[in-house]
């Protein structure tokens, strides 16, 4: 597998937010090791609120829009597993068939909320545990399952760092604690789960004060991700080129700012599809020629 892999060959592995295939092709051709299919900005795209109101169907099918077009491992946010323990294996099973290289569930009570805002509540320890065992036991292609808590906000950081140690002992292959709110918690999280990777997460406008991917790898996490920032970044950019729109009536001083039509051709291998098209159009028109041939051959042997 190829993450698990990363997780030992890199001393940290940088997976930006993505929300669709052109966005996970572009990360890629960035140069990044995997990509983190986002819960919040998913749902962002599809107008609706993060409250883990999205179907395990239109999960399983952005998983598989864009691991069908991306080599790099794709780690895909499954929000609360989408019930019980009997549809944790469910989730795990069409996740895994869909393409994701590792799944991961979190420890907030359905209807779930952004891990950066406040009224969270968690389900019991046992309850979480159970979706862990369920989850480990479900997967067939050794797939990492990261078990997220987001206990620092309801319970306070020791709890976390209790419910993370549980969660490690029932299977989890990664922890992913939410919501810190310094680089001393981060550390401390670290220094109380040695060895374990750890999973940080960079969001913006949240409790997590703005860290470097470098102070992350000190501090011992593994994965750091940003699951939002290209969601943002783009409907910041959209806002402004819509404006720029309505005020001049015309896109002409934005066009530097643009991905010209070319460059993204480039990025999805365009010219690809026509030479396949063109291929097949060739082998088509040389078996035509061949069975009227051997059809007006025929005839005349008559």
């Amino acid at each position: 597998m190829a993450l698990r892999r990363l997780l030992k060959e890199n001393d940290i592995i940088v997976a930006p937010g993505v929300f669709n295939p052109a966005v996970a092709l572009l990360a890629e051709r960035m140069g990044f090791q995997a990509v983190y299919l986002s819960g919040a900005a998913l749902t962002g795209s599809l107008a609706m609120p993060n409250l883990g109101i999205i179907t395990l169907t239109e999960l399983s099918m952005f998983t598989s829009y864009i691991s069908r077009v991306i080599s790099i491992p794709v780690i895909v946010d499954a929000d609360t597993g989408f019930g019980e323990v009997i549809n944790v294996q469910r989730t795990v099973r069409e996740l895994e068939a869909a393409g994701a290289a590792a799944i991961q569930i979190e420890d907030q009570v359905l209807p779930k909320k952004c891990g950066h805002l406040s009224g969270k509540k968690l389900i019991p320890p046992e309850e979480m545990v159970k979706k862990i065992i369920a989850a480990v036991e479900a997967r067939k292609k050794n797939t990492v399952i990261i078990a997220r808590t987001d206990a620092r906000a309801v319970e306070g950081l020791e709890a976390a760092v209790e419910r993370a140690k549980l969660y490690v002992e029932a299977g989890a292959d990664v922890i992913f604690p939410e919501a810190l709110r310094s680089l001393e918690e981060f550390k401390a999280f670290a220094k109380a789960l040695p060895g374990v990777p750890l999973l940080a997460n960079m969001t913006e406008f949240g409790k997590t004060p703005y860290l470097t991917v470098d102070q992350f790898r000190e501090a011992g996490y593994k994965i750091v991700i940003f699951p939002v920032t290209t969601f943002r970044y783009a409907m910041g950019a959209v806002r402004e080129a819509l404006e720029v729109l309505k005020r001049e009536g015309t896109q002409k001083s934005l066009l530097d700012r643009m991905m010209t039509r070319w460059e993204f051709y480039e990025l999805i291998g365009y010219k690809t599809y026509e030479e396949r098209d063109s291929k097949i159009a060739e082998r088509a028109e040389e078996l035509v020629r061949r069975f009227r041939s051997v059809d007006v051959s025929d005839e005349s042997v008559e």
